[in-house]
């Protein structure tokens, strides 16, 4: 049995010397909860399975990890993908992964809860079970072990990690995680079996699914699996988990202050839940709603406390559309108020193009940034009726106009490619675009605005409308980067074009069934870490380990598939549920044969 003092003792002398950033695996950073967990009932650890700087910029971490603070009876614990260096420095000491606040083995923890944001980060997942010496496959353990749990928007689709995780938290997890959580001590306590325990859990809870307790069959007309329960009582199908009042659960007012950089260090502010606009391609749309808002005052107040805390000069201010917000006038205007006078900036990720567009850049000021980021999607308006993403061109250079007469700059633009029914004169409008925007820095920045036009490749997610559609070739896309590079002559321009085989790989996971299971497993034995990273991926270890396993690539990432197909992923459901999404589809068609006509 590993001594927490005598671990953290080991770690600094022998370990922390050797890896870098060694501050990002000390723990004791300002705001984090240390709790003696003799007092408590639970212990809880949580993992967002990337690099400490990513996952310490996730709200969600945030929100989580206060959350169960403020409960008496647990105590909660933070974990992240460690580096390879750190890994390796573990492995040759023989030392257990462990928690930030108490350097807790991860063994010892009565939960494990992953927040899933990206597929390319399900190795991740198997290093930190390995590392925390948490047996890998759900099935290898026993009422011993902690309950592996998961959430986050790549649980819309669990299947490629059901063999990892024991349960999967669906839709919001503000209540839904305490609920988890004291229903496994009672279970546990109560049951002969890890799997009874978990039985128990899927019957009595709404929201969550045990893979287990499912099993999966080969559906001819696609190729490959959908599941059904494996035992009486287990639901068909789990409906999401939706936080009523928004406005009414608290923000984190005292938020983690890193000691190490992150990618975003401000603080967050999730001034709304869902999106008002039914965009074909987006995932988050169909799964954040209802919409919900907190309420100005909430906001303000929840801000000022949250600078006491932190002394953080950046206030973000997140939603999927935030300017869609109904008094975003004056959440910005008493905003200003409050921390113009303190030099704190007011920063807003999410502004949507519409005709509002032209007044709000002229709210915004460029304070310390001097870019502007916005989403148009598509560069013609035709193109956008098909994809449901209701918004003008006109609107966009008018809006990008009076942004640069506010002081602003530079303009990033997210573009995609690869969406269905596209045209090659949807590519050369991206590029016009671009370039007609940086022209209009000419006549009023006395030179050409700097424009990055960073294009992603179209993955069709599951419960979108294009989740029947096939995804396009590598051919494809990298046909079309090349001619949009070709296409661009202006140097003030930059076209970035989102990885290839990233984007491949993103789609067999998303869309793929409980087989692929078997190839995150052998990837990651064969050496497959941090694949969300450019420098650090290696595709060929995936198309090795799909050709030796003969898994349906071809039918997971290029088959169409018919509305009336099962899907691997639909025994997880959305608020409106698989009708809305088969209506939409039909629409997008309609309008995808009048695009062509």
């Amino acid at each position: 049995m590993v001594n927490n003092a005598d671990l953290r003792d080991k770690v600094i002398r022998k370990v922390l010397p050797r890896v870098q950033t060694p501050a990002q695996y000390l723990g004791g950073e300002l705001n984090s909860v240390v709790k003696d967990t003799s007092q408590v009932c639970g212990h809880l650890c949580l993992c967002t399975p990337d690099t400490y700087a990513i996952g310490m910029s996730n709200h969600g971490l945030q929100v989580l990890y206060d959350t169960m603070n403020r409960r008496t009876s647990w105590a909660c614990e933070r974990v992240f993908a460690p580096g390879r260096d750190m890994e390796a420095e573990l492995r040759h000491w023989n030392l257990p992964l462990y928690s930030l606040e108490t350097f807790t083995p991860l063994y010892r923890f009565d939960v494990i809860g992953f927040s899933l944001q990206y597929e390319l980060s399900y190795t991740n997942v198997l290093t930190v079970l390995d590392l925390g010496r948490i047996p890998l496959l759900a099935e290898e353990r026993d009422l011993n072990d902690p309950l592996v749990i998961a959430g986050g928007p790549c649980a819309q689709n669990p299947e490629p990690m059901s063999c990892f995780i024991d349960l999967f938290v669906i839709g919001d997890g503000e209540e839904l995680l305490p609920a988890v959580c004291n229903a496994w001590l009672e279970a546990r306590q109560t049951s002969q079996s890890r799997r009874d325990a978990l039985a128990k859990m899927a019957r009595q809870l709404p929201h969550v699914y045990v893979p287990s307790l499912y099993h999966a069959e080969v559906q001819p007309s696609t190729g490959l699996m959908a599941v059904c329960p494996a035992e009486p009582g287990i639901p068909d199908v789990i409906s999401p988990a939706v936080l009523a009042d928004l406005d009414g659960f608290p923000l984190p007012t005292a938020p983690i202050v890193p000691f190490v950089e992150i990618v975003q260090d401000r603080i967050a502010m999730e001034i709304m839940r869902g999106c008002p606009w039914r965009c074909r391609f987006c995932q988050s749309t169909t799964i954040k709603r209802p919409l919900r808002y907190r309420r100005v005052e909430t906001l303000v107040a929840a801000a000022e406390e949250a600078y006491r805390n932190t002394g953080t000069n950046e206030i973000a201010l997140l939603s999927l559309s935030s300017s869609d917000y109904p008094q975003f006038a004056e959440l910005i205007t008493r905003l200003r108020e409050v921390f113009a006078p303190r030099h704190v900036a007011i920063s807003v990720p999410s502004l949507r193009v519409n005709e509002q567009l032209r007044v709000l850049t002229q709210m915004l000021t460029p304070d310390r940034h001097s870019g502007l980021t916005l989403a148009p999607e598509v560069a013609l308006n035709d193109m956008r009726v098909q994809i449901g993403k209701r918004i003008r061109n006109e609107d966009l250079i008018e809006g990008c106009r009076e942004a640069f007469r506010s002081g602003f700059d530079r303009v990033k633009l997210y573009f995609l490619c690869g969406l269905p029914g596209e045209r090659e004169a949807d590519l050369v409008g991206i590029v016009e675009l671009a370039q007609e925007i940086s022209g209009l820095g000419r006549s009023i920045l006395g030179r050409p605005a700097t424009v990055v036009a960073n294009v992603s490749n179209f993955v069709p997610k599951p419960h979108t409308p294009y989740q029947w559609h096939p995804m396009q070739t590598r051919e494809y896309f990298t046909q079309a980067h090349q001619f949009l590079r070709q296409r661009c002559r202006m140097r003030s321009v930059q076209i970035k074009c989102h990885p290839v085989e990233s984007s491949l790989l993103e789609g067999i996971m998303t869309r793929g069934d409980r087989r692929m299971g078997q190839a995150i497993l052998e990837a990651w034995r064969r050496g497959a870490r941090f694949d969300g990273w450019a420098e650090q991926f290696n595709p060929q270890i995936w198309w090795d380990v799909f050709d030796d396993l003969e898994l349906p690539v071809e039918e997971t990432l290029h088959r169409p598939w018919s509305p009336e197909a099962r899907l691997p992923w639909d025994h997880v459901s959305i608020r409106q549920g698989r009708g809305y999404l088969e209506r939409e589809r039909d629409r997008a068609w309609r309008d995808l044969a009048a695009l062509n006509r």
